[in-house]
């Protein structure tokens, strides 16, 4: 039994023992006469509408007092008549009223007395007790375990579905990639069929070369000689040169660029008279000069062009 049990009990015995002397008091003052307590009452000096009981009086009628003559064997002589006057008739004051009792007022409601504690508890309910409440901790305990589980599956999930959108927009890239490389192709494409068409195009007497030359191998001086150089220069400045290679050595490379010099691809043709090392350093160096001079160019330039690549010396 805890203490706010054991509190409730006291209080239940107090108000008991209370109700039951107030009983007892009340049986008391009710066995008092009339008598005894309209003295106690003048004694006291208290007036007498506080006197709760009221004692009955004869009854006292106004009038000339009537004389009876009993007659048969009980009947006795007549009294001689007197001459004394008639007494006159006494004035009873009027009976005090009782207070009237307020009925309206609620009634006090009856105190429960609880039954007193057991001498010997049974171990037994308590027992029963203490194992369903261990029973309803290791029960929220398991329910807190599952929340927490599921909790943390909803945050893998959310955080697969953050990953998987991350992949579809790299897909969603590298495609864009490989279509604006393959847009650049064909660009590349239609500005090659296009030159060929601007040089089917050219007049009959325009003589032809021997030889295809470009860069710094060409007699060409104009702008499109000088941006051939300019690619020469870009890549020599970036170009690791092996020690077997002779000076005055020339290497066709074809290189793929887009607009603004950034080269897409550079290989190196099969007739270039470097060995496998040396052809993977050329096209290294074609794409460390990248992007290639690009401004100034704009009218010459091309996305896919053969650079004669010479070794100087």
């Amino acid at each position: 039994m805890d203490v706010a049990d054991r509190q409730a009990t006291v209080w239940g015995v107090v108000f008991a023992a209370l109700l039951h002397l107030g009983i007892v008091a009340f049986l008391l003052l009710a066995t008092i006469s009339c008598n005894t307590w309209e003295q106690a009452i003048n004694s006291l000096g208290l007036p007498k509408s506080w006197n709760p009981v009221t004692c009955s009086r004869p009854i006292q009628l106004a009038g000339p007092v009537i004389q009876a003559t009993l007659l048969g064997p009980t009947g006795a002589p007549l009294p001689a008549p007197s001459k004394a006057k008639a007494p006159k008739p006494k004035i009873t004051p009027p009976k005090a009223e009782k207070p009237k009792v307020d009925t309206d007022k609620p009634k006090p409601a009856p105190v429960k007395t609880l039954p007193p504690p057991p001498k010997n508890p049974d171990t037994r309910d308590q027992q029963k007790v203490v194992a369903k409440s261990t029973e309803k901790a290791e029960h929220a305990q398991r329910a807190q375990r599952e929340r927490e589980k599921q909790r943390m599956s909803e945050l893998e999930a959310q955080q697969q579905a953050e990953i998987d959108k991350l992949f579809k927009q790299m897909d969603a890239a590298g495609k864009q990639s490989q279509q604006a490389d393959r847009q650049a192709q064909r660009m590349a494409q239609r500005d090659d069929l296009k030159k060929q068409k601007d040089t089917s195009d050219a007049p009959a007497n325009t003589p032809q070369a021997d030889q295809a030359q470009s860069g710094t191998a060409g007699q060409d001086s104009g702008l499109l000689g000088q941006y051939q150089a300019a690619i020469q220069n870009a890549v020599t400045q970036a170009w690791l040169r092996p020690d077997n290679i002779p000076a005055g050595t020339t290497c066709k490379i074809d290189i793929v660029q887009i607009i603004g010099g950034q080269v897409i691809s550079a290989n190196v043709e099969p007739s270039c008279p470097f060995d496998a090392t040396a052809r993977r350093s050329v096209e290294n160096a074609v794409m460390r000069a990248s992007p290639l001079p690009y401004h100034g160019f704009e009218k010459v330039f091309a996305r896919r062009l053969t650079l004669h690549f010479m070794v100087n010396e």
